[in-house]
């Protein structure tokens, strides 16, 4: 969530992110702008991560597959998203706590064009830290057709309001 805080006067600062006052159970982000993965960027993640499998970076090989064309690395995909949720869920955070439940449920492949959004499942306060809380979201990622192609539920440690970094 990218929006201006007065700073006084005619000057605004970009502010990044959410508070954990702003968070509410139930509500649902939609992130955006979507991403299209290129080719290009399926190969050099594969490479940067030593993920040599056939079906991401040999397209004969792929062609001979099931799906009959190169595969985008997972690791690619649940990175992507993950970014897409960002600017939404955790651009005030303080860290991330932990995945789970990570599904990849369609495949994906290079040219499509992925969206994701994120329900916020809990919010609490940390009983360790007074000036932050914890947030858990569940995030879905979708094809540009609306097919599903992943979800995960992520746990993240928040400042509150005044005690973020850039505050």
């Amino acid at each position: 969530m990218m929006r201006a805080e007065s700073m006084g006067g005619q000057r605004y600062r970009a502010s990044y992110g959410r508070y954990l006052e702003d968070f509410t159970v139930g509500d649902i982000y939609e992130h955006r702008p979507g991403r299209t993965i290129t080719e290009s960027d399926n190969i050099q993640f594969s490479l940067l991560t030593m993920n040599f499998h056939p079906m991401h970076c040999d397209a004969a090989h792929a062609a001979k597959s099931e799906f009959g064309q190169l595969l985008v690395n997972s690791g690619l995909t649940v990175a992507i998203v993950l970014g897409m949720s960002v600017n939404d869920v955790s651009g005030k955070a303080i860290a991330n706590l932990g995945w789970k439940e990570i599904k990849l449920t369609g495949p994906v492949f290079c040219g499509d064009t992925l969206y994701a959004e994120s329900e916020v499942l809990d919010k609490r306060e940390s009983k360790s830290r007074p000036t932050q809380g914890i947030v858990t979201v569940h995030t879905r990622a979708f094809k540009q057709d609306g097919s599903p192609v992943m979800d995960f539920v992520r746990t993240a440690l928040i400042a509150k309001r005044g005690h973020g970094t850039g505050d």
